[in-house]
């Protein structure tokens, strides 16, 4: 049989169906690459790219190869590649805007979108866009022309069959080989970016529109009355604030200092002889700190997004995925941004060196009443400054001071670090420190980044005490969730002077102890020995700024109260009090270990066990309670009393540098900002050994050109360069 050449095959119902293909595979990879920042960083990931397009798409296009009626079929499959051809376009020019793709509800809001977009959609067109257009005018054009026929044969039902079944099985090759690269990439859902990056846009779609339907269909069932159990729980769970601290930090800037990945058991411990965070140390045993010694992460999947959550919120994440992810864009918030705002006049910021996607920030900050958000637009992230999750610490802390100085006081603020991200990669020319000789590499590369990030935090102290800010300032510390996993643990144990084969679940409970410290010039500091965790920082942190909570939604206690609980929940439904350590998740009838001991308890006396099993039911109802709230969206059904509901379209992170100037111009003599107070920028002042600053002029005190600043902003002189870099 003689072979068709490639003409005559376009003549035919597969071989329009493979032109299709090819051609939206080529304009998709185009998008990737071209308009989308979708970070990939090794081989493997670019290949799934470039691979992930082609599965989705022959899926898709392969409906219309059931239809029997040929011209049907032809219009159908045009029809939908011409869909698909508008949902791609729609997603570039959003994403030049927004730098995030269009969700579910987005789309079904098309009227705020076109409004988001605004006038300026215009000017976000790029020449090179017909690209993604006349493919489709040529195809059209060559059916209407009858260059491309419809071919009027039948196509069996079995090659329909066969082309969808070869799709399903290139999408799970394709899934199998992302979830190699990225575990949990659908339970977890760190970033947009991620699911477009692994599986395509295509199946983004599907996957938001699901996520979507199910969270609708939650929400639906839910009534006004739902609240009711939340509260109740709540009220009778405060406890009462401690009067020596209650206001204690009224009217103070807060700062916030979140330490990726960092563990309690790293302040005080030596490697080799050399103290791994010697600043943080010396902190930690100031007279001005309270330092909290069994202070607990509390995260579940959602991780570093969870427990910023709980700080904000005062709301355990959920049991599977991510608060953030899952339902931040659309569930109502009553977080500390909003809470200071409306109840103290703060300003509110947030400065993280990765895209403002990861985790759905963009989103999910407006929700919470930020009011300004730095992501790694707003800073230098140059491949020898970035490790990957964004803008190492040192350079993250030195970049964000010239727009610190910039916001209204009081201000609450947080300072998001990365470079103590697994597997704590950093380059020798970074750090001196002198690694353990392991036999896990994790283990060894994770005292050397958590010894850069104390560097880092010295540094950021030694500006607040320079610039003044110090006086007038509580700063809050804490490490966000564990940086070594149970895996890890063993090999850890040989440099804690411990045999791993002694090693048992309660040294891995005991290794999720995080640090938690509060200091401020004036406060009455000291190691605190009570137990508790993330879901308690907000209302200690509420009571110091002398905020009253009894109105609101808080599911943790007053970490310095006399009447504090100490019962620490995990969000697998484990618990820790100040006696006991029990795992399992199911009360007495799980593992009980003595905290002083480490002790496994066998024989529980029928006291005991009753007291067990009473926490265990608070824990679950707490839990189960949280979830209700989050997953139902509760508090649409209920407002504080003063409190307004925080309304997102008002935030806007897009040219945040140009409204701070703005708005301190316009205060004028009234402007509360470091910049008025000082009459010019403090940023000559930040002093830091990055190797990365090579041009400490623009990257330290230069704001970006794009806010179209004045001279008066930005400090240029030789004097301010040579004085915001030291010699390494």
């Amino acid at each position: 049989m003689k072979k068709l050449k490639i003409g005559q095959r376009l003549q035919t119902r597969l071989g329009l169906f493979a032109l299709l293909t090819i051609v939206f595979w080529i304009k998709t990879v185009f998008a990737y690459y071209i308009d989308f920042s979708l970070g990939a960083t090794d081989p493997l990931q670019h290949f799934l790219m470039f691979f992930n397009p082609i599965g989705t798409t022959m899926l898709i296009f392969s409906a219309a190869l059931y239809i029997k009626k040929p011209k049907i079929s032809y219009s159908v499959m045009f029809i939908i590649y011409l869909l698909n051809t508008v949902l791609l376009f729609a997603n570039v020019v959003y994403y030049r805007q927004f730098t995030d793709f269009l969700t579910f509800n987005t789309i079904l809001s098309v009227g705020k979108v076109s409004s988001g977009l605004g006038k300026s959609t215009i000017s976000l067109l790029q020449w090179y866009d017909a690209f993604l257009w006349l493919d489709v005018l040529v195809i059209l054009l060559a059916l209407a022309r009858h260059w491309l026929k419809v071919d009027l044969k039948p196509l069996p039902i079995k090659h329909a069959f066969t082309v969808t079944t070869l799709a399903v099985f290139i999408f799970l090759f394709n899934l199998t080989l992302s979830e190699s690269n990225r575990p949990q990439l659908l339970t977890r859902t760190f970033d947009r970016n991620y699911i477009v990056k692994y599986l395509g846009l295509d199946t983004f779609m599907v996957y938001d529109s699901v996520k979507t339907a199910q969270n609708n269909q939650i929400r639906s069932s839910a009534d006004g009355t739902d609240i009711n159990s939340v509260l109740n729980y709540t009220k009778a769970h405060q406890v009462a604030a401690n009067p020596d601290y209650y206001g204690k930090a009224k009217g103070k800037n807060v700062i916030i200092l979140h330490l990726e990945s960092f563990q309690q058991f790293l302040i005080d411990f030596k490697v080799n002889g050399q103290e791994v965070t010697p600043f943080l140390n010396s902190l930690y045993h100031d007279k001005n700190t309270l330092a909290f010694s069994n202070f607990y992460h509390e995260v579940g999947q959602g991780k570093t997004s969870d427990a910023e959550n709980m700080l904000e919120t005062g709301v355990y994440g959920l049991p599977e995925g991510s608060v953030f992810t899952s339902l931040g864009t659309d569930n109502t918030f009553q977080g500390a941004p909003a809470i200071l705002q409306q109840s103290a006049g703060y300003t509110s910021a947030v400065f993280h060196g990765n895209v403002g996607s990861f985790w759905n920030r963009n989103h999910v900050y407006k929700n919470l009443g930020y009011d300004y958000f730095f992501d790694a637009s707003y800073f230098n992230t140059s491949t020898e400054a970035n490790i990957g999750y964004g803008l190492k610490d040192k350079l993250l802390f030195a970049e964000s001071i010239k727009y610190l100085e910039q916001l209204q006081q009081p201000f609450y603020t947080k300072f998001i670090t990365v470079t103590n991200h697994f597997p704590f990669p950093l380059a020798d020319s970074d750090t001196d420190f002198q690694r353990p000789d392991t036999d896990d590499k994790a283990v060894n590369n994770y005292f050397a980044t958590a010894h850069y990030l104390d560097q880092a935090v010295k540094e950021f102290f030694e500006y607040l005490d320079k610039s003044g800010l110090a006086k007038n300032t509580l700063v809050m510390i804490y490490g966000d969730h564990y940086g070594l996993s149970d895996k890890d643990n063993k090999s850890l144990a040989t440099l804690m002077d411990r045999s791993a084969d002694d090693w048992t679940a309660f040294d891995n409970t005991n290794l999720q102890r995080v640090p938690f410290m509060l200091h401020m010039d004036g406060l009455k500091g000291g190691i605190q020995k009570q137990y508790g965790g993330e879901i308690d920082v907000l209302p200690t942190l509420l009571h110091l700024l002398g905020i009253n909570t009894n109105k609101y939604v808080l599911f943790g206690q007053d970490l310095m109260s006399s009447k504090l609980q100490q019962l620490v929940a995990f969000r697998n439904n484990n618990f820790v009090t100040n006696k006991y350590t029990v795992l399992g998740g199911n009360g007495a009838k799980g593992s009980v270990y003595d905290n002083q001991t480490g002790e496994l308890l066998t024989d529980l006396s029928p006291a005991l066990t009753a007291q067990i099993n009473n926490w265990q039911a608070e824990v679950d109802r707490s839990l189960s309670l949280s979830d209700s709230l989050n997953m139902k969206n509760l508090l649409r059904f209920y407002t504080p009393s003063g409190f307004k509901p925080v309304d997102p379209s008002k935030f806007n992170y897009l040219d945040q540098v140009n409204e701070l100037i703005q708005t301190r111009k316009a205060l004028k003599g009234k402007s509360t900002s470091l910049y008025s107070q000082k009459g010019k920028s403090t940023t000559p002042l930040y002093v830091t050994d990055a190797p990365e600053l090579t041009d400490p002029e623009t990257d330290i005190d230069s704001l970006p050109k794009s806010s179209h600043t004045d001279n008066e902003t930005s400090s240029s002189s030789s004097s301010s360069s040579s004085a915001s870099s030291s010699t390494n």
